[in-house]
């Protein structure tokens, strides 16, 4: 089958020879010299399993719940912002997500508006930044109410992304006829990636829809990206007010320290992701796996917790749950899945992680994803790293 991969690895590259170098390697992004980039994958192969070798389960159940929305395996889509590597962008992936029967995350930093990605998977959560005033945040929590949000991701991870030391592409504000002649050679070493657009009539958009002021346009990226950065930091009262104004599931992304989580208890929300936005943050912060068992034991079953970056296998996702996630988040490598085959692409990627905890259930002799305990982990000496427990 055209497009077909075996692998996340392989879907990378894949990926890679269909996508223009800078569109690629914006998916590569990581912090200055990507210590916590490289350590959120390396992490997971420092772990190994204890696998049984008769009695084993005949059937394996994957099934589970993550902010009230059943889904058929514990992995759902995590937002990621304007996805310039299909036409189809997160309609895409919310279709994927759909037909394998499981939840979207949408960014506010999104390409599609928030409406035709609910029409597409009515299990979305819209993601959140708090960017601007108290009242535009009130503002998109109602258009994400109105629109059939199933719950809110408000992601507070991303605060220190200034630059790589391998540099970053150049990304522009808007595709004006000067951009598309630097750009132009870069695409049509591409061409499968260009005749993808050329087919839609569209060019890749760099507006963010989830952001806009009603009866305004959407701002660019770069326009989003900015109310960010010139909004101050949210105080543990402003997630607590935001809180408020969503009734409905509210998940705080981010959380990497024991006492971060235990205010987010506080606060009231009713999931936490253990992230590190994908070695976006600030460089040097552990790989989630490592600081996910202190945090999954300061809140015991008091709020869901999910596990957020370097997920590229179905034995990532088994560890993760061994350890106190209840789910996984995936980016990057649904992105490669994208890439590679849009819609099809990325409904092979969640086959591939079917299939990898399937097979380790199996072997652990698990017939349920809820039953997975640390006995079915090897956890070296010095893995963990227990931040803010003092």
């Amino acid at each position: 089958m055209s497009g077909w991969f075996e692998t996340v690895a392989h879907a990378q590259r894949l990926a890679k020879k269909r996508l223009p170098r800078s569109v690629y390697s914006a998916l590569l992004a990581g912090s200055e010299k990507g210590v916590s980039y490289d350590d959120n994958t390396a992490a997971f192969a420092e772990l190994g399993f204890a696998p049984h070798v008769a009695g084993l389960s005949e059937k394996r159940d994957q099934t589970t719940t993550v902010m009230g929305e059943q889904i058929s395996l514990p992995v759902i889509i995590s937002p990621t912002g304007v996805q310039a590597v299909h036409p189809d962008g997160e309609v895409a992936v919310a279709r994927a997500a759909a037909a394998r029967g499981t939840a979207m995350g949408l960014s506010s930093f999104a390409s599609k508006p928030l409406e035709e990605v609910v029409a597409a998977n009515p299990r979305t959560f819209l993601q959140m930044y708090w960017a601007g005033g108290k009242d535009a945040m009130e503002r998109r929590v109602e258009r994400a109410r109105q629109a059939g949000a199933k719950g809110l991701i408000v992601t507070l991870d991303w605060s220190f992304s200034y630059g790589r030391d391998w540099g970053s592409p150049r990304i522009p504000e808007r595709l004006s006829l000067k951009e598309m002649v630097r750009f132009a050679p870069e695409a049509v070493t591409r061409p499968r990636w260009l005749l993808g657009y050329l087919r839609s009539r569209t060019l890749p958009d760099l507006t963010t829809p989830n952001m806009a002021e009603p009866g305004q346009d959407p701002p660019t990226f770069f326009g989003a990206y900015g109310e960010w950065m010139q909004t101050p930091p949210p105080s543990w009262d402003d997630v607590r007010w935001l809180r408020e104004q969503w009734d409905g599931p509210f998940m705080l992304k981010g959380v990497c320290r024991v006492d971060d989580a235990r205010r987010a208890v506080d606060a009231g929300v009713t999931a936490i992701s253990v992230s590190n936005h994908g070695g976006n943050n600030l460089d040097g912060t552990p790989a989630p796996i490592r600081v996910l068992p202190a945090v999954a034991d300061a809140v015991g079953d008091q709020v869901e917790v999910l596990l957020d970056g370097g997920v590229r296998r179905g034995g990532d996702v088994v560890k993760a749950l061994a350890l106190g996630a209840r789910a996984v988040m995936i980016g990057r490598a649904y992105l490669w899945g994208l890439a590679a085959g849009g819609q099809a692409g990325v409904e092979n990627v969640l086959d591939i992680l079917r299939g990898g905890i399937d097979s380790a259930l199996l072997g652990l002799g698990r017939s349920s994803v809820h039953e997975l305990t640390r006995d079915d982990v090897v956890i070296p000496d010095g893995f963990t790293r227990p931040l803010g427990a003092s």
